[in-house]
């Protein structure tokens, strides 16, 4: 009922990150205009140099975490949460004894946010703070909220009193369009629980979820786990590319950029040897997975995941698929064969193209070809001119604008973290990024984005104004230099932008659907979007300026950048199609027709078209399995709805003020609370078909001409 989780890049939501209006209720008119704050300063100069300790706050009163005034120390958590289970407590009663109707909704839309507001902000700090004791606090907070959330699941008549509102036809058909999909979004998160079973078939429900998530957990370890084995293994000369243990070698990777062949094919070998533990893991998570779907009423587990998304189901996932992979099969040849003749042309005693060859010989044609070293972009990506970059695109596209704000004492967790209000020309302000952009020990790698506190309407016609943080692993820079990004991480910054703008920018009634909390194959469309945006010129001559010298960026290094990436293009979309099939067999009929290795063997071999190579199980390093279970699909379809809207909006001049409020109008604003297909129709004026969402996918490979025609001169 109360509790989705999230996936990826995006970070982790307690409530509900899938789901999404048919017909919205602005929340606009209720929100006075915030005013503007003295504190703020431009962003650019923010993160132009690192910060030198925060000398006014010595004297200064300590704050909490994100402004919490409870969480100034560890033990803040447990008052905290006692404080929010207090509170469910009296919201749970006025659910059960409100009379049907808009209230209903309302009541459980501030229970999921007074339990989210705990979870949500224990969930990011349970891994990102860099004290143990803070960790330790906020997970344990994050076992005491899941608890509540599972007992709510289970509560009959917290249920009864939702059922009673959908129950009555003219009830519902009095409700707005987005307090409706609302109900129903909570009505289902209900029934997947198998709360409308009886009580035996209830219990097994609730004791499948249990071991599905024990069982997720433990595969999630288990696909990172480094693998030992003993020196005399391995050739001597090989040895000093992996960690040595003693008289081991520790393989905890691919290695896929290794220049030497046999590094690459014995770590590929090494770590995707089969585990009889993890295999046994995934077996008995996908097996409980089908036993749960079949009990709550659907035919597979992915019948169940894609209910309310763009694919609406597996047939149409497949078919996706098929035809995607139909569009890309000449050029997927032609890809291979180029890598081929690489191989070839670097190793002629043996040129047989293998699963752990692509992202080394994809590299170095590209490196060949247009002669993008990451080191001679690099001076013209400070972070502070990105940053200005970013600023500029949204306040010519939005009206919006980033400011600095001076955090007090005790709100941020590390200095390095930035604290950004964004900041609408008319409207004021709208919420509140923290940019956590820096590398620390023990900070997970992934670029990611959290929800902290979500908006939403409050009662008193306020607007509760969202939180969020921004995490990248951007390397320090010495003192007095500002922080140089590659390429790559530039693009990551704006991509991950984009799924903060989300939540900047919605202005749901309920925080269950507001900002990233929408459907998978529709959350990542923002923030591809902005990868658009971040290779187009027009765009980054706005900001690329050398560091040293001020020359800005030549348009030739970019173009050479972005026809670079054109490069073995197929193959890689090709290989997502192939991992993107296999999730949706394994989570298709049960049970499974062979074992989930001879299934990935077969499925590579038809799809992908690389060998399999025997005794490996690469789906036991297949981490999303978990988060994306059955809707791996995701980013294909986000890719092909955001170059579809890039093209139709945007590709004729990115700063078009009058395209960037009708993106907000009918995108950012809704989050999940309309239908994602509405969403999609709304900002391209017409209903994509699948051919439509193919051939979006397949016309991003073609070369660019111009770009052509300057390499030739």
């Amino acid at each position: 009922m109360l509790c989705t989780r999230r996936l990826r890049g995006l970070g982790a939501g307690l409530a509900a990150l899938r789901p999404g209006p048919a017909g919205r209720v602005s929340c606009r008119a209720d929100i006075r205009a915030r005013r503007v704050s003295t504190g703020w300063a431009p962003v650019g100069a923010a993160f132009s140099v690192r910060p030198q300790g925060r000398l006014l706050d010595v004297f200064g009163e300590r704050q909490g975490l994100f402004g919490v005034p409870e969480l100034s120390a560890p033990e803040g958590f447990r008052v905290a949460q006692e404080a929010a289970l207090r509170r469910t407590e009296v919201l749970v009663e006025q659910a059960c004894s409100t009379p049907a109707g808009p209230d209903t909704v309302r009541i459980f839309d501030e229970l999921s946010d007074t339990l989210c507001r705990v979870a949500d902000l224990a969930d990011f700090v349970k891994i990102a703070h860099p004290e143990r004791e803070f960790r330790e606090a906020a997970e344990e907070a994050c076992r005491s909220i899941g608890t509540m959330v599972e007992k709510l699941n289970t509560n009959v008549e917290l249920y009864q009193s939702l059922q009673r509102l959908l129950a009555d036809k003219k009830l519902v058909d009095s409700l707005d369009a987005e307090t409706r999909r609302v109900a129903e979004l909570f009505m289902f998160d209900f029934e997947i629980s198998g709360i409308h079973l009886d009580e035996e078939k209830r219990k097994r429900a609730v004791d499948l979820n249990v071991k599905i998530l024990d069982l997720s957990s433990q595969f999630l370890m288990g696909t990172n786990f480094p693998i030992k084995i003993e020196k005399r293994l391995l050739p001597e000369h090989i040895h000093h590319h992996f960690v040595r243990n003693g008289n081991h070698i520790v393989v905890d990777g691919l290695h896929a950029e290794a220049p030497d062949d046999l590094v690459r094919e014995a770590a590929y070998k090494i770590f995707l040897y089969p585990d009889a533990g993890q295999l046994k893991c995934l077996e008995e998570l996908l097996r409980n997975r089908d036993l749960l779907a079949k009990l709550v009423g659907y035919s597979t587990f992915s019948h169940r995941a894609l209910q309310g998304t763009i694919a609406q189901n597996p047939e149409t996932v497949m078919l996706f698929l098929e035809k995607l992979s139909e569009k890309l099969s000449e050029r997927t040849v032609k890809d291979f064969e180029m890598m081929r003749e690489m191989k070839m042309k670097l190793n002629p005693q043996n040129s047989e193209l293998m699963p752990w060859d692509p992202p080394y010989y994809s590299g170095m044609i590209r490196a060949e070809r247009y002669n993008i070293e990451p080191s001679l972009y690099c001076p013209f990506f400070s972070l502070g001119a990105c940053m200005e970059g970013l600023n500029i695109l949204f306040n010519k596209l939005l009206g919006v604008s980033l400011y600095a704000e001076q955090p007090a004492k005790g709100e941020v967790w590390c200095e390095d973290v930035r604290k950004l209000a964004v900041v609408h020309e008319s409207e004021g302000l709208l919420g509140h990024i923290y940019c956590d952009f820096f590398q620390r020990a023990e900070k997970p790698h992934q670029d990611c984005h959290f929800t902290i506190r979500g908006g939403r309407l409050k009662a008193d016609g306020e607007y509760q104004l969202p939180v969020v943080v921004l995490m990248l692993n951007i390397p320090h820079s010495p003192r007095k230099s500002p922080a140089l990004l590659t390429p790559g991480m530039m693009e990551n910054l704006f991509h991950e932008m984009g799924h903060a703008m989300h939540s900047m920018l919605g202005r749901t009634r309920y925080q269950h659907v507001t900002g990233t909390r929408c459907p998978t194959d529709f959350a990542e469309v923002p923030s591809i979007l902005m990868e658009y945006f971040s290779n187009d010129y027009r765009v980054v001559s706005q900001f690329a300026r050398h560091y040293e010298t001020g020359q800005p960026l030549p348009k030739a290094m970019v173009s050479r950048l972005c026809e670079s990436k054109k490069v073995c293009a197929a193959a890689d979309m090709q290989l997502q199609v192939f991992y993107a099939t296999l999730d949706q067999i394994y989570h298709g009929k049960h049970p499974l027709r062979k074992s989930t290795t001879d299934i990935l063997r077969e499925t590579q071999e038809d799809v992908y078209g690389l060998p399999y190579v025997p005794n490996t199980a690469w789906q036991l390093r297949f981490s999303h399995l978990v988060g994306y279970g059955a809707k791996y699909y995701s980013y294909l379809m986000s890719r092909a709805v955001a170059s579809m809207v890039w093209k139709e909006c945007f590709l004729q001049d990115p700063f078009n003020r009058a395209a960037g409020e009708r993106y907000r109008r009918e995108v950012l604003v809704h989050g999940g609370g309309r239908e994602p297909m509405l969403l999609v129709q709304g900002m391209l004026q017409k209903c994509p078909s699948v051919d439509d969402f193919v051939d979006a996918l397949v016309s991003d490979l073609d070369p660019d001409f111009e770009t052509f025609f300057m390499d030739s001169q």
